[in-house]
């Protein structure tokens, strides 16, 4: 399969193009579109929940959507020949809708714009969203490949209702249980998002700790670690009738999970189970206000 093309020069000659619509549609899609509105909306949920006024809240959300763009772009533009060389024609640039080059300069442009919207949440939530971001950028980079390749998810989850916490005024750290919370999630979404794509992934060198342990352990530890952010949440915020039908449902979900990891192939939806269970914890963690703060 031939190289995903590299200028809009190329892109019109071959008549990928015919409207700009398409590109724009294009390259919404090379931005990872779900992940990218799931932890916006996370992000914008927790600033109502710590006390934020409206204009704030949308401060949170925009700076978070930038990163968040920023760190889809990178992945579809590093990985471009990877995704072509493989038949990826889920993906923009492999399937010729857009060019790689194109994709690259909307990352650099969203990066360089994330620096300055960080900011306007102060210094110390703007250290932790780009520290964030840049975690994410870094896993694009490749330590996807490597068996650390969990550390990225964790940090950056765990990273969010910090960053929020600390946009508040005044400033300050989110409590220990909210970030368990963050960073277990954000293991589990690390192993979900990646089942799917396991053996295509082998055949161009990605090792991360997923494709080490194989499909079935990788399946149960998502679900696992699913369970573990309802507990955490359970023990934080204290027993209530939320916080346990919060439980009973992450015991839900994660059963689902495991039957489907033991009686089919991986597919989006294990994506999709998580993301869901994602909110269900997040519509808890904002119950309790306060309490997300130290």
């Amino acid at each position: 399969m031939s190289n995903p093309p590299d200028d809009a020069t190329r892109d019109d000659a071959q008549g990928h193009f015919p409207v700009p619509g398409g590109r724009v549609r294009a390259l919404i899609g090379a931005s990872h579109p779900g992940p990218t509105v799931a932890v916006t909306a996370l992000s914008v949920i927790l600033g109502f929940a710590t006390g934020l006024s409206a204009p704030w809240v949308l401060a949170v959300g925009v700076a978070i959507l930038a990163g968040q763009l920023a760190i889809g772009w990178s992945n579809d533009w590093i990985d471009a020949r990877r995704d072509s060389e493989i038949g990826r024609s889920d993906k923009p640039i492999a399937a010729g809708e857009i060019s790689a080059a194109a994709v690259r300069n909307a990352f650099i442009v969203v990066a360089l714009l994330t620096i300055p919207l960080s900011f306007v949440l102060g210094v110390s939530a703007a250290i932790a969203h780009l520290v964030l971001v840049v975690s994410g950028v870094a896993y694009n980079l490749g330590i996807k490949k490597t068996a650390y390749s969990w550390l990225p998810y964790m940090l950056s989850f765990g990273l969010l209702p910090q960053v929020v916490t600390l946009a508040g005024q005044p400033p300050a750290e989110a409590a220990w249980w909210v970030i368990a919370t963050g960073s277990l999630l954000g293991l589990a979404a690390h192993f979900a998002n990646v089942l799917p794509d396991l053996d295509a992934d082998r055949q161009t060198g990605i090792r991360g700790l997923p494709h080490r342990l194989g499909r079935i352990p990788s399946g149960i530890a998502a679900f696992v670690a699913l369970l573990l952010a309802s507990l955490a949440i359970l023990i934080g915020a204290g027993p209530s009738l939320l916080t346990i039908t919060g439980m009973v449902l992450g015991v839900l979900v994660a059963a689902l999970g495991v039957r489907l990891v033991l009686t089919r192939p991986p597919g989006r939806v294990l994506f999709q189970l998580i993301i869901a269970s994602a909110l269900i914890d997040v519509v808890l963690l904002a119950l309790p206000g306060s309490q997300l703060k130290v």
